[in-house]
């Protein structure tokens, strides 16, 4: 007798143990500093970017700190894609300081930054050391993420994603340690991204949710992470590029990013990653426009494999029926559409990518870490195939 699809996959086992606790609502940040003095904080290093200190958060969140009777070092140089290099810098400071307390406050690279500076100034050596999982031998400080945009959903992660300074690599650097102690929430936050910026991180992490969805580790807990973080980030992605102001699209939108974060903690993600990372190292293509690019063109590899779970998520926002024989060719349009909504590219051509590279881009795609967990097996003629059809859009 034949087993239930439905039913195989909701005995799935998982291992789910959470680690952070949210706290989520508009003007949240203003609880940092009491925040950090109950996780027994004194020497607080704020780990951020100085677009943080133009738009006004790094003050807000410093002044929070600084009224609940804290200590506080910034530490402000953290760039896009943060390297080994940034990394060093940070821990030089956290040093100095001899702090007992870390706060990310911006994008995905401010936490990332924090994460990897924790890792050495507990632990010793070079972030190489920690590539990899479960690297850290000794206990890490408390830290508190305060995300300022919605995407990356590094807020619900123990990785940090850390790039060599000298070969552009990312190395990917987890541990249960890791994981931040608090995510503070707070959309008001995010208003303040500049339309670019919106436009970035909304896509990686719709991304986010989509892949997540179909990985092979993903299980019933990591999908209903995703199947949420899906619901608000596509129903409200189009509204705040369009309407910036609105705080409830941007509430959604950041508690999308981080369901969507959860998700990978538990499923990881799958090859629309693994190709994006060597378009970022070596033609420096923002993270986010190179998934936009080829996520579409990913869905419809993997839809041989996982077409009826494309299915479920074009049905959720009523695209198609879920049992559609075209559903993934539908989930694949309306990324791009959204994708081109945004004003972002939605071919390498456009992005200037030599179409010459395209063998060795895929042979470096091939070796990402995320590769191992597509749904439909990759390799590099499969991969290279995928950034061809993304060259052109065919």
């Amino acid at each position: 007798m034949l087993a239930d699809p439905q039913l195989s996959e909701s005995l799935v086992g998982f291992d789910f143990e959470p680690r952070t606790r949210v706290v989520f609502g508009p003007g949240v940040i203003d609880q940092l500093g009491q925040l950090a003095a109950e996780l027994g904080g004194q020497r607080v290093l704020l780990v951020t970017d100085k677009g943080l200190a133009e738009a006004g958060h790094e003050q807000h969140g410093n002044q929070s700190l600084v009224a609940a009777g804290l200590d506080v070092t910034v530490f402000d140089d953290v760039h896009p894609n943060p390297s080994t290099d940034d990394v060093d810098r940070c821990v030089a400071v956290a040093r100095e300081a001899d702090v007992n307390l870390i706060v990310g406050l911006g994008g995905g690279s401010s936490m990332d930054c924090a994460k990897g500076c924790n890792f050495i100034f507990t632990n010793g050596g070079r972030m190489e050391d920690y590539w990899g999982v479960g690297k850290a031998s000794e206990p890490m400080l408390p830290m508190i993420a305060v995300p300022t945009t919605a995407g990356t959903g590094s807020e619900a992660q123990s990785f940090a994603l850390i790039s060599q300074a000298d070969t552009h690599v990312k190395m990917a650097c987890g541990d249960p340690k890791a994981a931040f102690a608090i995510a503070l929430l707070d959309p008001e936050l995010t208003v303040t991204q500049p339309a670019m910026v919106t436009a970035v991180t909304g896509i990686d992490a719709i991304s986010h949710a989509i892949e997540t969805f179909v990985t092979r580790k993903r299980s019933p807990l990591s999908q209903v992470f995703s199947r949420e973080a899906w619901r608000a980030l596509s129903k409200n992605f189009p509204i705040v590029c369009q309407e910036p102001e609105d705080l409830e699209a941007r509430a959604a939108m950041q508690l999308g990013a981080y369901w969507a974060g959860s998700a990978i903690e538990n499923s990881m993600l799958g090859a629309t990653h693994s190709l994006a990372n060597p378009l970022t190292a070596r033609f420096n293509v923002t993270h986010g426009v190179a998934i936009g690019v080829m996520l579409p063109h990913v869905i419809r590899f993997n839809a041989v494999d996982v077409g009826p779970l494309y299915g479920e998520l074009a049905s959720s926002v009523e695209l198609c029926a879920a049992d559609d024989p075209d559903a993934a060719e539908q989930l694949a349009i309306h990324v791009r559409t959204l994708t081109e909504q945004a004003g972002l590219p939605t071919t390498l051509s456009e992005c200037g990518v030599d179409e010459g590279l395209i063998p060795t881009l895929a042979e470096e795609a091939a070796t990402q870490w995320t590769a191992q967990f597509n749904p439909r097996d990759v390799d590099v003629e499969s991969l290279e195939h995928l950034y061809r059809c993304a060259w052109s859009d065919g």
